[in-house]
């Protein structure tokens, strides 16, 4: 007797994170990575400040098997910070994998932007706001406040702020 066909809930669907997970784990093995968490997870693994300056790079295992050195890339600018805080990053990673799979922890430096595989951008906290200063731009408007024509008035505010703004100030 046949058994009856069960139907599922989710009619044809499924999550994307099954679909996908024989491909990243093949990605990330060749990368030495056994544990996709450390590549997924960086952020909550090492904390916030320190996964704004470096990014998980590769894993290497030593000959012996005993030990494997983790790569870690930051811009050159942090890394003496990232060089002092080498331990605690190896102690975190380690409690992730669940035992001492790293002994040693590498820096790699690189610019700001820029890695061979993709460009790996180093988000370093908040940047200066781009566009003129409100000064500049209140001073444009006052300036061009006599022309009639709208969109001629908006080109010579927005020029004049720039201006303003580039121009050394001897007041």
């Amino acid at each position: 007797m046949k058994q009856p066909r069960s139907y599922s809930t989710k009619r044809g669907f499924s999550r994307a994170a099954s679909l996908m997970q024989k491909s990243i784990r093949g990605a990330t093995e060749t990368r030495g990575f056994a544990q996709t968490r450390v590549l997924t997870h960086w952020a909550e693994i090492v904390g916030e400040a320190t996964a704004k300056i470096a990014h998980p790079v590769d894993v290497s295992y030593a000959k012996g098997g005993f030990g494997a050195t983790l790569t870690v890339l930051t811009s050159g600018a942090q890394a003496p910070m990232l060089e002092m805080q080498k331990e605690q990053i190896r102690e975190k990673v380690n409690a992730c994998y669940g035992y001492n799979a790293i002994a040693r922890i590498r820096i790699t430096q690189t610019a700001r932007t820029g890695f061979a595989e993709g460009q790996l951008a180093f988000d370093h906290g908040p940047t200066r706001a781009k566009g003129p200063a409100p000064e500049a731009r209140a001073k444009a408007q006052h300036v061009a406040a006599p022309v009639e024509n709208e969109e001629l008035r908006l080109a010579l505010e927005a020029l004049g702020a720039n201006v303003i703004t580039k121009r050394p100030t001897d007041t």
